[in-house]
Parts: structure tokens; sequence; C-alpha cells
């Protein structure tokens, strides 16, 4: 009797906790990663990937069968995603098993799962998606006088950005108080300072849970400035 060849169908980082972040701004396109280490051809072969809302309620976000998947007439993806997800055709003979979120949404974020069900034992791979991280601050000067300049920083996000202003030294500016607001699930935040010197300026907004971080820079040249 010949003996099959036992394959391993073992996910990337499957060692430990096989877990990761993504990381995305709204609106924007996530990968989520699903690769089978030995880069074995999956392109004959069965992976899901579902969205985990509770121990007993997934959401089904892309399967792909042989050539069968749900952008090409197979049914059962839930409403959220259609026309939203893709894979990676191309990359299936490496044993790429990712796919792209376009246009996500802060419903989007949440826990994957990417799983082979027909291994066994099955391992599924673990992929957190996390949409609402900050977009570059939007900075604008509200007045320009001779001897000063007022500037707004202004950004938004979830969870809510801190703002804060600095030199071109990296040195913290002193700034009005904060102005929060939310609309839209969304938290806008809006800070103000008063310069006096020429100068780059730099507004920086950061999500710490997010360990998230993003700046933006404005050239100043005070008129009346006194050298």
């Amino acid at each position: 009797m010949e003996l099959l060849p036992l394959v391993c169908l073992c996910l990337l980082s499957c060692s430990g906790d096989a877990r990761v972040t993504v990381l995305v701004k709204e609106d924007g396109d996530a990968v989520l990663p699903c690769l089978i280490s030995n880069k074995e051809d999956i392109t004959g072969k069965l992976f899901d990937w579902r969205k985990v809302e509770s121990q007993k309620e997934n959401k089904e976000v892309f399967m792909y069968d042989a050539g069968s998947h749900y952008n090409n007439g197979r049914p059962g993806q839930d409403d959220q995603f259609k026309g939203r997800v893709s894979h990676f055709q191309d990359q299936l003979q490496n044993g790429n098993a990712s796919i792209k979120i376009t246009r996500t949404k802060m419903d989007d974020s949440g826990n994957y799962s990417c799983d082979f069900p027909r291994h066994q034992p099955s391992q599924p791979f673990i992929v957190e998606l996390l949409v609402g991280a900050a977009p570059e601050p939007c900075i604008r000067t509200l007045y320009d006088k001779l001897l000063w300049r007022l500037l707004q920083c202004e950004a938004h996000g979830d969870p809510r950005p801190t703002l804060k202003w600095e030199d071109s030294d990296n040195k913290t500016l002193t700034a009005e108080e904060p102005k929060i607001s939310e609309r839209g699930g969304r938290f806008y935040v809006t800070v103000k300072t008063t310069v006096t010197k020429t100068d780059n300026y730099s507004c920086v907004a950061t999500q710490e849970t997010l360990s998230h971080q993003v700046a933006a820079a404005i050239p100043v040249y005070i008129q009346g400035e006194i050298l």
C-alpha cells in the first residue's frame, strides 16, 4: 500500500499566538494576511474568512473553494462585505490566502479568522482589524498678523486622538484647550496655537491605544519678527 505524504498546513505565525493587528484609516483599504508557511499551492483548496462576532455567531467575509468564490457567483457572503472583498488570485500558488477589504468602515473593526476547514486539526489564523486610525491632521492659518499668526489643527478618529503643536526642535508649544466633538461615531479634535517666530511647525496626532501617530507641518514666516 502506498503511503500518502502527510501535508501540514501551518499558517504564518502559527506558533504561539497566531494573531496580527491591521490598522487602517476609515474608507481606506485593509489587507488581512493569511499565508501558508510552506508556500503550498492552494489554488485547488478551500479557505474561509469570517468576522468573529461572538462565540456562536460569525459573518461570512470571503470563501474560496477551488476557484469558486463570492465574487464569481458563490452565495453566502454577508451583506456588510458584498462588493468590497477580494483575494489575490495570482498569489494562491504561493500559499497566499490573504484578502483585501476596500472602503473600510468603523463597523468592520473586529477579529477575523482565516481557516482551512478541510485540514485537520484546524488552525485558524486570527487577524484583528482596527478601523479609525486618525488621518494626517488638517492645518490652517486663522489669522496672519505682522507679529504673530494663529494656527489651527484638526484631526478625527476613533479612539479619540490627542493633539499637540511642536516647533522644529520638537518642543511642545503652548496651545489653547482642545475643542472636542463627536459625530458619526468619530471624535473631532481642534487645537489652536499662536506663534510669534518664523519656523516650521508641526501638529502631532496620537492614538495611544492603537500605537498610532501621524503629523502634519506648516512653514510660518513672521513678517515683523525682530531678529
